[in-house]
């Protein structure tokens, strides 16, 4: 009998770099690749996995903390590589030569399907090409990675909502960030409606979002410079208490970390 539901574990996830794995009895995927290939076996090796066994990389958009490691890994491992035609041409000046065999499109808005497990890709608000996230369905369960956008539209909200399981950005703290000593320009950038998720908004998201399926919240993509853990954690848990959300005792809320992975887990 074949094991329902799938694995996954946050390998990386922050401002510096970041990547997600997930696995099913059939196959092994990661999504982004913005570290090095050393850090990145490193980081699989903590979850007692090889980026070797890995069948393909779905690629979010092409700024550089989400595909660092992509060109080395294609040509090291031979992985098939996915992403959409403006992150193809958009990357392409950035991840060095990759065979056509192991180029691959996944559109925006469409459903691809791996061995056994459906993946979902939809489009969010980032000042990239064309950036865009996932949902991952199997045996009636599923994981959304939501992070590098502006806000949450209605239309993302209804594809999002009521998943088992949620990486959601908590990017940053505004009133950090507006005293912090970022350029005014850079500021605005993250703050916009093609920036970044704040705290608070991560919270709103998930009050709009989370269904009586969900039990895994984790926290990603915070600034380094802009927010601190416990902050993020308490603002989400605060804004889910006051929504009469049962916090710790329907769903948990995990932080993540920049450089260290997450314990595989079951969802």
């Amino acid at each position: 009998m074949t094991e329902s539901g799938f694995k996954f574990s946050i390998l990386a996830s922050g401002s510096s770099g970041n990547s997600f794995y997930l696995e099913t009895s059939k196959k092994k995927i990661l999504v982004d690749a913005g570290l090095s290939g050393k850090k990145l076996a490193q980081l699989m090796s903590e979850i007692d996995r090889s980026l070797a066994d890995v069948d393909a990389l779905l690629v979010t958009h092409e700024h550089k903390d989400h595909i660092h490691g992509v060109g080395v890994l294609a040509r090291k491992y031979g992985l098939d590589i996915y992403a959409n035609e403006e992150t193809w041409q958009a990357m392409d000046g950035m991840i060095g030569q990759i065979d056509s065999s192991q180029r691959h499109l996944f559109e925006m808005g469409k459903v691809k399907t791996f061995g056994d497990i459906d993946i979902e890709s939809f489009g969010v608000s980032h000042d990239a090409a064309a950036p865009q996230f996932y949902r991952f369905m199997k045996d009636g369960k599923s994981f959304v990675m939501l992070t590098d956008t502006g806000y949450v539209s209605d239309r993302m909200a209804g594809i999002i909502e009521n998943a088992d399981g949620y990486l959601i950005e908590a990017n940053h703290d505004i009133e950090i960030l507006r005293s912090g000593i970022y350029p005014w320009r850079l500021k605005q950038r993250i703050l916009s409606d093609k920036g970044h998720l704040s705290n608070d908004d991560g919270a709103e998201t998930m009050i709009r979002t989370l269904g009586n399926k969900t039990k895994k919240i984790y926290l990603g993509h915070l600034s380094k410079e802009n927010n601190v853990k416990e902050l993020a954690h308490m603002t989400m848990e605060n804004s889910l208490l006051q929504a009469d959300l049962g916090v710790n005792h329907d769903f948990k809320i995990y932080d993540t970390s920049p450089d260290q992975a997450s314990p595989l887990t079951t969802i």
